[in-house]
């Protein structure tokens, strides 16, 4: 399993305190808004939409929230306009980075995200320098305290997933991104419960980290996500799962 995945999977369960202080609901609103502005305020024909509130449902957003990102998405409510910039980088032992973001102000963006560069070590790259080690997938992340394998096992190969990878303590399920709605759904009919699903950019290969470049690449997430305009962030690290549950 990759770091990355690890990585995305303690991040989903500390949104729930970011939640409460807003910090989720307002990168979750702008996520909806773009997505609307981009495919339209009908998520049975936006794809991303449909994700996107799926998100927000997640994390226990009003539905009047989403109703009104909606529509601030599709113009039907005034807000502010939000573009969408992905930049790639090169982090502490050459560990990959992409990061997307969805701002209304690119300068701010840009000279906050080299900022937080200077402060943890990296450098921004050139479009496409590390874009082509990442592939999109949809991800899902079991607990396998949490679920039985024989029967996780045989309902996602049965429902079309690509791909299933173990750890010590998960299991990450692998799909193409046009069919994971339909593996979602196979999931939630059944009860299984994952802890992350998400449409993701995972790495097709990896960077093995310990010891102090663990810590700078951690520290490096941790910042480039508190940034409001930072809506997602991949990386190609491998870490121990002792070492980042220590550091995180």
């Amino acid at each position: 399993m990759s770091g990355h995945s690890k990585w995305a999977s303690i991040r989903h369960k500390k949104s729930a305190v970011d939640a409460k202080r807003g910090k989720a609901f307002s990168k979750l609103i702008k996520e909806i808004t773009v997505a609307a502005r981009l495919g339209g305020g009908d998520p049975e024909g936006n794809p991303r939409l449909r994700v996107a509130i799926q998100a927000a449902k997640a994390q226990n957003m009003p539905k009047d929230n989403i109703a009104r990102a909606i529509k601030k998405g599709t113009g039907e409510l005034a807000g502010a306009s939000y573009e969408e910039y992905n930049y790639e980088a090169y982090g502490p032992g050459g560990v990959a980075l992409m990061m997307n973001c969805l701002t209304d102000n690119r300068n701010r963006t840009i000279a906050d995200i080299k900022h937080i560069f200077e402060r943890h070590g990296g450098n921004l790259g050139e479009p496409g320098c590390v874009s082509w080690i990442f592939e999109k997938k949809g991800l899902f992340v079991f607990e396998k305290k949490s679920v039985e394998e024989e029967k996780l096992l045989d309902l996602a190969l049965e429902a079309g997933a690509e791909d299933i990878k173990e750890s010590d303590t998960q299991f990450e399920v692998l799909t193409d991104p046009a069919n994971f709605e339909s593996i979602r759904k196979a999931f939630d009919d059944e009860g299984l419960i994952y802890s992350l699903a998400e449409i993701s950019m995972i790495p097709q290969n990896t960077v093995k980290l310990d010891g102090r470049d663990a810590e700078r690449v951690l520290s490096l997430l941790e910042a480039l996500e508190e940034n409001d305009d930072v809506s997602h962030v991949y990386a190609n690290f491998d870490i121990p799962d002792e070492v980042m549950e220590a550091l995180s």
